[in-house]
């Protein structure tokens, strides 16, 4: 159906594809909206107008410019819903674990982002690649310094961005340098939350960086601040590595699990967003059920670090199946792109003998992120309405994708082809807000 009365701005036509639910709980046929000759009409103030097949485009939108992107796939805009923007630089930096990887090179490229004029640069050429690789919208970890949070804000409200971030709040068991008492910490957000939260497109998150990094005393104050402002996210790690597991319960010997350290805080809710969950425990798992809680996969990380192989059929289990999400989590990530990403999923799935589809892959980058963000109001689908964040993907990009797409039979065939073998080059273009930020050609190589 047609929103408001008002001409679209731009036509957007091509093989349009966009989910309505989940394809693992409702099969393929009812998660998926598609349409082989499809358009997207995009309204002045850069929301979705209409969704459907060209040849059904309502009247009042025939006479608007249309962008016809031949041969290629019109989606929402990907979605990464873990994503580390003070480690944007330091990719494949080696260490044995998670815990000699953030003393060795994390920490130290942390506490760079003291300095404002660092960050302003970083916030920059951190949202440059995430627009690059189809990402249009994302939820940040920052650092502990309530500056670097700011350039970034700043950087993506002039980009017009949907973008959720925070402070990142840590005050023991890391360097001086990228550590802040726990009342210092808690005013530093509390003032973000008053500066940013809600600003156009924009979205606080409240950090914990992890339970090993906070006292008590900033664990207490984070959930008196979620309670205060439920607006707001929760974003955090959980359950990444058998070491921090043990830290874990040699710091909280009270609780009964990791998950239950955050909820003794009030921090486990529908607005919380625990990255990685790779060894839970049935208990957390139902708790986290419970509470409508998302966990992030973040397959290249888990790999490139060794810290498990995620169980999507575990999380996902019919009798409490907890929300999953899809994410980067550069910089222990080791690529910006989400169909890199996917392709990892699906590996690691394969190896955990769990099934994870194109379908399912695409679902959790764009609709089933959203949810659990709170923003499947606003962006992770084509309908009308919605923000016009869009991605165009070209299943024939490159010498390799053009000749495995020869011998694809259906969508999902091809979006198999994209998840497995693409990359940044696959994305022709990307609309935000409706205005096209970035394109690029075919490559020939």
């Amino acid at each position: 159906m047609t929103t408001g009365a008002d001409a679209a701005a731009r036509v957007l036509r091509g093989r349009t594809l966009s989910f309505a639910d989940d394809p693992r709980v409702v099969g393929a046929d009812q998660a998926m909206q598609s349409h082989e000759d499809g358009a997207v009409a995009v309204g002045q103030e850069g929301r979705i107008l209409w969704h459907g097949a060209f040849g059904d485009l309502p009247q009042q939108h025939a006479g608007a410019p249309c962008e016809h992107h031949r041969d290629a796939i019109i989606l929402p805009g990907l979605i990464d819903a873990h994503v580390h923007f003070p480690q944007h630089r330091m990719l494949a930096a080696p260490a044995h674990d998670l815990l000699e990887w953030l003393d060795r090179f994390a920490f130290p490229e942390e506490a760079r982002y003291a300095s404002e004029e660092h960050a302003a640069a970083a916030a920059e050429s951190f949202l440059d690649k995430l627009v690059s690789h189809g990402t249009t919208s994302a939820l940040v970890f920052s650092t502990v310094h309530g500056q670097a949070a700011d350039c970034l804000f700043r950087a993506a409200l002039r980009r017009g961005l949907c973008l959720t971030t925070g402070a990142t709040m840590m005050d023991r068991n890391a360097p001086g340098a990228v550590t802040q008492g726990a009342h210092a910490s808690a005013r530093e957000s509390a003032a973000l939350i008053a500066s940013w939260h809600g600003v156009e497109r924009l979205r606080y998150a409240l950090t914990v960086r992890f339970a090993i990094t906070s006292s008590d005393a900033q664990l207490r104050l984070a959930g008196e601040l979620l309670a205060d402002h439920p607006g707001c996210l929760l974003h955090t790690h959980l359950s990444e590595s058998a070491a921090e597991i043990e830290m874990v319960e040699r710091l909280f010997p009270w609780s009964q699990d990791y998950t239950d350290v955050y909820a003794r805080f009030g921090l486990v809710g529908e607005g919380s967003v625990f990255a990685h969950g790779i060894h839970l425990s049935e208990r957390e798992c139902q708790a986290l059920h419970d509470a409508g809680s998302m966990v992030v996969h973040c397959p290249t990380s888990n790999a490139f670090l060794g810290s498990g192989l995620f169980d999507i059929e575990h999380l996902c289990a019919a009798r409490r199946p907890v929300r999953v999400g899809i994410a980067s989590d550069i910089g222990g990530g080791t690529s910006y792109s989400l169909l890199q990403t996917l392709a990892e999923a699906y590996k690691i799935a394969r190896l955990k003998g769990c099934s994870f589809s194109a379908l399912d892959g695409f679902y959790l980058a764009t609709l089933g992120n959203a949810r659990g963000l709170r923003l499947d109001g606003e962006i992770g689908a084509l309908d009308a309405g919605r923000w016009a964040d869009v991605v165009v993907l070209d299943p024939k990009a490159t010498p390799v994708l053009a000749a495995r797409h020869e011998l694809s039979e259906s969508l999902e065939d091809t979006l198999f082809a994209l998840m497995m073998l693409g990359d940044d080059r696959a994305v022709r273009a990307v609309y935000v807000r409706g205005e096209k930020v970035s394109g690029r050609e075919r490559s020939d190589g």
